[in-house]
C-alpha cells in the first residue's frame, strides 16, 4: 500500500509540471490556465502534507485563476478583486494560528507569511495586462513559496519553484527581450 506522503509527493510533481509549463505561455490566459491546474493539484499536495496555509492558499489560487481567466467579464483587474483576494489570504494566515492550531512562534509567523506574499505578487501580476508582467511578479512569488516548501517538505513544490525560476528567466529571454 502506498503511503499518504508518497501519494502527496506524486501529486506535487504533477502540479509542478503544470506550473513550470505555464511560464512558457505567450498569452496571459495560457499562463493563468496552466497555473489553475497546478494550483488545484498543489492544494491537494499541501493538505495531504498537513501544510494547511499552503493548501488553502492554493485552493484560493485556483479560484483566483478562474476569476482572472474571465477578467474582462468579471472586471477582475479592478481594485475590489485585489482587496477581496488579499483579505482572503490574510484571513487564512490568521486562521492558521487561531483556529487551525499552528503555534505562533516567530519562525512560524514568518514562514506562514511567505506564501501569502507569493499569492499577493501573482495576484498583482494577474491584474496587469500581459504575460511579461506575470513573469516579473513570479520573481517575487516563486522565492517566497520556495522557502515555505523547503520548510513543509513538499518535494514537488520545491523542484517546481526552482524550475519555475529557471522557466521565468527562459520565458523572459524568449518573449520579453526587446529586439
Amino acid at each position: 500500500m502506498l503511503s499518504v506522503e508518497f501519494i502527496a509527493q506524486c501529486i506535487g510533481i504533477a502540479a509542478m509540471m503544470f506550473n513550470i509549463l505555464s511560464y512558457q505561455g505567450k498569452s496571459q490566459k495560457s499562463v493563468i490556465a496552466l497555473q489553475l491546474f497546478g494550483a488545484a493539484l498543489f492544494a491537494v499536495n499541501f493538505l495531504m502534507l498537513d501544510a494547511v496555509v499552503g493548501g488553502i492558499l492554493n485552493l484560493l489560487g485556483a479560484v483566483r485563476a478562474v476569476v482572472f481567466l474571465f477578467k474582462d467579464k468579471l472586471k477582475a483587474d479592478r481594485m475590489p478583486w485585489l482587496i477581496a483576494f488579499t483579505a482572503s489570504y490574510v484571513t487564512v494566515y490568521v486562521l492558521n494560528f487561531t483556529v487551525f492550531g499552528k503555534e505562533p512562534t516567530a519562525f512560524n509567523l514568518l514562514v506562514e507569511l511567505l506564501p501569502v506574499v507569493g499569492m499577493l505578487a501573482l495576484n498583482i501580476g494577474f491584474m496587469l495586462k500581459d504575460a511579461a508582467a506575470v513573469r516579473k511578479c513570479g520573481l517575487v512569488s516563486s522565492p517566497s513559496w520556495l522557502i515555505y516548501n523547503l520548510v513543509v517538505g513538499s518535494w514537488g513544490a520545491i523542484i517546481c519553484e526552482v524550475l519555475t525560476l529557471i522557466s521565468i528567466f527562459v520565458g523572459m529571454f524568449r518573449h520579453d527581450q526587446k529586439a
